[in-house]
């Protein structure tokens, strides 16, 4: 499942197998708060030129309504709080679960290693531009939740984006929530706890785990429905930013001291595109073939197997592949290549020493040994690496969606001129594959 596009299930799994045994439980423990305490860890923070706010937003409670985690640029704030790299303890028994072992132990390992980090962003802070904001919706990989890209979602609302980062509901999230109306018998036990972070006290919350592929279960069925779905809610989201655009916000289910109000007119709607890792990349393929309001999409690291070989020859729009070295394999590339266009850009990078998780954030959480054992980091250093990727990104952005920027000062890492990035792939493909 990790060669396909799982975010975290090997490097936890051995994470989880290193700390159960007796006689290492102190060098974990010690090995932990090293991790806490350490200056040279943690989400690096956004460099563009505003600050940076985020709020969550869910419009309709129930599972079939949009759910993201919002980035924006924002007014700096004394007072507002960075919020944690992980919401609540059910995410880190979402990620037992998709690695299937045992929940207690594991949520105690996952929040000695990854619970003390904070994302580069104010939570709930006011919103502030000089200007209309171009959107991004950001669809997140196998296993992963809204918040575990914020290194690429943070930096881009910094550079004036308005960025969407998509919860999906496809099962494909290792752990997602939404929330169902209480029963009479509910209703009127009053020992039934109240939801604290929910705007109706006639709302229950329902918590939504990964699916496991069931015994002599075919993958590509199940992958092709869900890409699908996450192509949908992508759209939804864009939906509701039209909304709250327009003026008209609704109703937030979550309890959340944003005003939302105040993103009224404040999105460049005729600049949207979508970016993806992994499943997410497959997902920004997806997207584009269903939406022309997206203006062109990002891919990092893209797993193609989900995706119809039918809709290839359907995506008119332009799209940039951004590969790490270790990842891809021929059949994988092969599938990227059948997007190739005489008249519509497609571009293709690799950054030379990175591996897949080079893109999420755990790679900015462990040390330099323990991130190479557990896959998490390549040879490159991962904050050079995330900025080749950033930088990569807003100067195609600039050019396929007609902004006026100065992102094309990084115009020549779009055909790989860096020391750091191969043009193109370096996985041999053979014509006849493509």
């Amino acid at each position: 499942m990790f060669s396909h596009g799982g975010l975290v299930q090997l490097l936890l799994k051995r994470v989880y197998e290193w700390g159960r045994t007796e006689q290492r439980r102190y060098t974990l423990g010690f090995f932990a708060m090293g991790n806490a305490c350490s200056n040279h860890l943690g989400i690096p923070p956004a460099k563009g030129p505003s600050a940076v706010g985020c709020t969550d937003f869910m419009m309709d409670h129930t599972g079939q309504g949009s759910f993201f985690r919002l980035y924006y640029p924002c007014q700096e704030s004394e007072t507002a709080e960075k919020p944690d790299w992980v919401p609540c303890r059910e995410y880190f028994n979402g990620l037992a679960d998709f690695m299937k072992i045992n929940r207690s132990l594991s949520e105690r390992i996952f929040n000695h290693l990854f619970g003390s980090f904070k994302i580069p962003a104010y939570m709930d802070a006011s919103f502030k531009s000089n200007g209309k904001c171009p959107v991004i919706i950001f669809s997140h990989g196998l296993g992963a939740f809204r918040t575990l890209y914020s290194a690429i979602c943070a930096e881009l609302a910094s550079q004036g984006f308005i960025v969407a980062s998509v919860e999906h509901r496809d099962q494909s999230a290792s752990a997602t929530f939404y929330y169902r109306e209480k029963t009479e018998s509910e209703k009127a036990n009053q020992s039934v706890p109240k939801t604290s972070d929910s705007a109706q006290d006639n709302l229950v919350k329902e918590w939504m785990y990964y699916r496991t592929l069931k015994h002599g279960e075919s993958e590509f069925p199940l992958r092709n429905k869900q890409v699908k779905q996450r192509a949908d809610e992508c759209i939804l989201a864009l939906d509701r930013l039209t909304e709250i655009n327009s003026g008209r916000p609704g109703q937030n289910v979550l309890q959340t001291q944003f005003d939302w109000t105040t993103l009224e007119n404040s999105m460049d709607l005729c600049r949207i595109a979508v970016v993806g890792h992994s499943f997410g990349g497959a997902t920004v393929i997806e997207a584009l073939c269903k939406e022309v309001k997206f203006k062109c999409g990002v891919a990092l690291d893209a797993w193609m197997f989900p995706l119809d070989d039918e809709i290839f020859a359907r995506v008119k729009q332009p799209i940039f592949f951004i590969n790490s070295e270790k990842f891809q394999w021929a059949g994988n590339i092969s599938r990227m290549k059948k997007l190739d266009s005489a008249v519509i850009q497609r571009k293709m990078i690799t950054i030379r020493g990175t591996v897949h998780q080079s893109f999420p954030d755990f790679t900015f959480m462990t040390g330099n040994w323990i991130g190479k054992l557990m896959k998490l980091k390549g040879e490159i250093d991962p904050e050079l690496a995330i900025d080749l990727s950033n930088k990569a990104t807003l100067a195609f952005l600039q050019r396929h969606l007609g902004l006026e920027k100065s992102f094309n000062q990084w115009d020549p890492l779009i055909d790989g001129l860096d020391d750091n990035l191969i043009q193109g792939t370096n996985i041999t493909v053979l014509q006849s594959a493509i």
